[in-house]
């Protein structure tokens, strides 16, 4: 990817505990866009959210929920969040539960790349 220009951000709506098999859905998706060799894959966590069941989920500090909203993010140019994207949808076929994908165009202001530590 390069250091600046255009890019795409693929966002994807989905809950804590939504499985592909046995797998959290968010490793699944996170893994293959390794694989895929994306520049970036980040999974957020909210505190308070409801998707297609308009069920609010919270995160209080006297209820222990185990089902919160992610958002996976994933960054890249164009034509590979695109080819991505239709690589992952077969994906959602086999998930029971509802979710979003979402996309739009970004500018990438900065992409350094980072040294790993060596311990």
């Amino acid at each position: 990817m390069e250091t600046q220009g255009q890019a795409k951000i693929l966002r994807i709506f989905i809950s804590s505990t939504d499985k592909f098999r046995h797998t959290p859905l968010y490793e699944v998706i996170v893994y293959a866009a390794k694989r895929y060799e994306l520049a970036g894959a980040t999974v957020l966590q909210g505190i308070m959210g409801y998707g297609t069941s308009s069920t609010i989920h919270s995160r209080k500090f006297w209820e222990v929920s185990e089902k919160m909203p992610l958002v996976v993010e994933l960054v890249d140019e164009v034509d590979k969040i695109d080819q991505f994207t239709e690589i992952l949808l077969p994906y959602f076929e086999k998930v029971r539960t509802g979710c979003m994908i979402t996309s739009e165009k970004t500018d990438i202001i900065l992409h350094k790349k980072g040294t790993t530590k060596n311990t």
